[in-house]
């Protein structure tokens, strides 16, 4: 915890900090808080990130302590995880209009499960309804080469098949980025 704003503050190259691996969010308001306030003080460091599912899998996390906080050390993103438009709950909807409403920037990432969404037709779908949801649709991602998830991975060519497929069918700002 404590070596990490010292490495960051070494580093005047260092413009991005990303809050990532396992869920930041997972962590109480006040760890959060401390992490954010020790990275935000760091003169060069511009834009932190957080990436989460909690959005998706735990929608109440987001609440009015949460925003609050996210809101003090601004500009702080919000790397939400959905993968399928079934994830999008009312719940979920609600969280993320929280961020939003209270001036968090959102972005989703999502990753590409091999018959769980590798279809155009299902991230279509994902992309019109976060975008109408106010959350732009950022990256789609590989599945990662990790023990006992080979049955989900994807290959590139179908990815990249997928990418070309909605071309013509989504707006820009509803197109992630493969």
């Amino acid at each position: 915890h404590d070596a990490l704003p010292i490495y960051i503050k070494s580093h005047k190259g260092i413009r991005e900090v990303i809050f990532s691996g396992g869920d930041p969010l997972t962590l109480s308001n006040k760890i959060l808080g401390q992490a954010l306030r020790d990275v935000r003080e760091i003169e060069h460091v511009e834009i932190m990130r957080i990436g989460s599912r909690m959005p998706t899998v735990c929608p109440m996390r987001v609440d009015q302590e949460l925003v609050g906080i996210l809101r003090e050390y601004a500009p702080v993103y919000m790397m939400t995880h959905f993968s399928h438009p079934k994830e999008l709950t009312k719940e979920a909807a609600e969280s993320l209009a929280l961020l939003v409403d209270h001036g968090i920037p959102v972005f989703n990432q999502t990753v590409l499960l091999n018959g769980i969404n590798n279809h155009p037709a299902i991230i279509q779908a994902l992309s019109r309804r976060l975008l109408y949801l106010r959350v732009k649709p950022y990256y789609m991602f590989q599945c990662d080469p990790s023990e006992g998830t080979d049955h989900l991975r994807t290959t590139v060519e179908s990815s990249e098949n997928i990418l070309k497929e909605l071309w013509g069918h989504l707006s820009g700002l509803a197109m992630p980025t493969l």
